[in-house]
Parts: C-alpha cells; sequence; structure tokens
C-alpha cells in the first residue's frame, strides 16, 4: 500500500478519525463538508499534529504517535494544492512556479507543456482565471519535485468549463506523470470520474 493513515485528532467540538490504506493512483477523500477531510489531509502533509496514530507514506513512517516519529512538513515529500491556489501576487507566474522549485530548465517546460500554462508565464497573478491560477498552483507543487501529491477540492468554485479543465490536468498527473494522489472533494460525479480508490468519510 503507498498510503497507510490512522489517525485522530479534535477539531474544534469534532473529533476527526480516518483510517484507510490505499495503492498509488488517485485515492480519494470522499463525504460532505465538515467531516474532517481537510483536516486529515493537513495531518498527512504536518501542518496538523494528530492526538494519536500513524502515518505512512510509500513504506516511509512520517508520524508514529506510539514510537515518537513526527517529520516536519518539508521532509515529508508532500507536493499541496490548496483550496485557493496562494499564488504570491507580486510575482508573475514564472517566478511563482519557480518559487521553492527543485526542478526546473527542461522540468519547468516539460510541465508547462503537459498543463498548458506555457502562455501564462508572463502573467501577473491577478490577470489569471480561477482555471488558470489552479494550473498554475498544480505546477508550482510539482515543480517541489515531490513524492506525492495533496489536492484539496482544487475544483471548487469553479464553473462547468473550468473545472473540466483542471479534472484533465489531474488526469494527465495521474496517467502521465503518475504521482500518486490523494484528493478532496464531496462531490459523487468528481469521485467516480478521477479516483482509483474513493475513501468516504
Amino acid at each position: 500500500m503507498f498510503f497507510e493513515v490512522d489517525v485522530e485528532r479534535r477539531v474544534g467540538d469534532a473529533m476527526v478519525a480516518c483510517r484507510f490504506s490505499a495503492p498509488d493512483g488517485l485515492t480519494m477523500l470522499f463525504g460532505p463538508s465538515g467531516a474532517g477531510k481537510t483536516s486529515t489531509l493537513n495531518m498527512i502533509a504536518g501542518l496538523l499534529t494528530p492526538e494519536r496514530g500513524r502515518i505512512v507514506v510509500n513504506g516511509r513512517t512520517l508520524f508514529d504517535s506510539a514510537s515518537g516519529v513526527n517529520l516536519p512538513p518539508e521532509r515529508r515529500g508532500a507536493g499541496y494544492v490548496f483550496q485557493e491556489p496562494r499564488l504570491f501576487p507580486h510575482l508573475r507566474v514564472r517566478a511563482n512556479l519557480l518559487y521553492g522549485a527543485r526542478g526546473a530548465g527542461e522540468e519547468l517546460d516539460r510541465l508547462t507543456d503537459v498543463l498548458g500554462i506555457g502562455h501564462l508565464l508572463a502573467r501577473w497573478p491577478r490577470t489569471l482565471s480561477g482555471g488558470e491560477a489552479r494550473r498554475v498552483a498544480i505546477a508550482r507543487a510539482l515543480l517541489s519535485l515531490p513524492g506525492f501529491l495533496l489536492l484539496d477540492e482544487p475544483l471548487s468554485s469553479l464553473d462547468r468549463p473550468r473545472r473540466e479543465e483542471i479534472m484533465t490536468v489531474i488526469e494527465r498527473v495521474r496517467d502521465d506523470l503518475r504521482l500518486p494522489i490523494l484528493m478532496v472533494t464531496h462531490d459523487h460525479g468528481e469521485a467516480e470520474r478521477l479516483a482509483t480508490r474513493i475513501v468516504e468519510i
């Protein structure tokens, strides 16, 4: 199994508990808003610390409450795309992509081609559509050369054409780049189309 997750943490008044194992491919955390999907993603990324549990990704222990293992976020190997693109407004698209990038040059050229954003490199974030900004955010995460990708509702608040655009990008990452993905959604259609494994929360 690529992902082995068994975590618990109180968030506000609710106890978030999630347990699943999944192979590589695209694993979808599916459920209603407020069920704890984003909190689970944040625990895997190291942005929230579980009160109890264990997180193993590709055989590597990221967190284990019993043995005291808790790797910091920068050592977990995750590329994280949040619900909002979170692009730096004072940097053009090219500079946003290269911020924190481990892959440059040919890797940048390859990703801009795969994701169809080469024509956006000189633009400012404020001039991008929602779909364009999401594609840039996904490319920026990929340029950190992650071992796996975390996507937190990347299709939320997009109109139908932009949603189709981003679903196609995610399919390319899944099928062409073959990067394991853990994605959050509450949309059944998204889960059915994109997931190789669905985990209901």
